[in-house]
C-alpha cells in the first residue's frame, strides 16, 4: 500500500482540527479508496482511516499503523498502549504518548541570591 501526502486538499480540515483540539500536527494521506488522517499532539497521536465503499482489512490496518508508528521513537509510547476502535468503514488508532518531564533547572537566574 502506498499512502500519498494529501494534506493541502483538506485545508479546511487542518485549520479545524488545528483550531478546535489539541493537536500540533495534522496530515492527511490516500491510498485508493482509503483515506488515513494523521494527528499528532502532546499526549497523543491519533489515526483514523476511513473507506466509504468497503470495510477495511485487518492486513490495511496493520499496515498503516506501522507506517505511522515507525516514525515514533519507543522513547515516545508503549506498543502495549495502543487501542483500536473499528467499525464497518472507520478505524481509529489511539497512541498515547508518555508525558515529557520539564526541566525546571533553565528557570533559576545566574544573578540570583540563591545559596547553590
Amino acid at each position: 500500500m502506498r499512502l500519498i501526502n494529501v494534506t493541502n486538499s483538506y485545508s479546511r480540515l487542518v485549520r479545524q482540527q488545528l483550531e478546535n483540539t489539541d493537536a500540533e500536527l495534522v496530515k492527511v494521506y490516500t491510498s485508493g479508496n482509503i483515506t488515513v488522517i494523521y494527528t499528532a499532539a502532546p499526549l497523543h497521536n491519533e489515526i483514523v482511516i476511513v473507506n466509504k465503499k468497503r470495510p477495511i482489512t485487518e492486513d490495511e490496518i496493520l499496515e498503516i499503523k506501522t507506517y505511522f508508528t515507525k516514525k515514533l521513537s519507543l522513547d515516545e509510547y508503549n506498543p502495549n498502549d495502543i487501542k483500536l476502535s473499528i467499525t464497518p468503514g472507520l478505524v481509529e488508532i489511539s497512541i498515547p504518548k508518555y508525558a515529557k518531564e520539564k526541566n525546571t533547572k533553565h528557570l533559576v537566574k545566574k544573578n540570583s541570591s540563591l545559596p547553590y
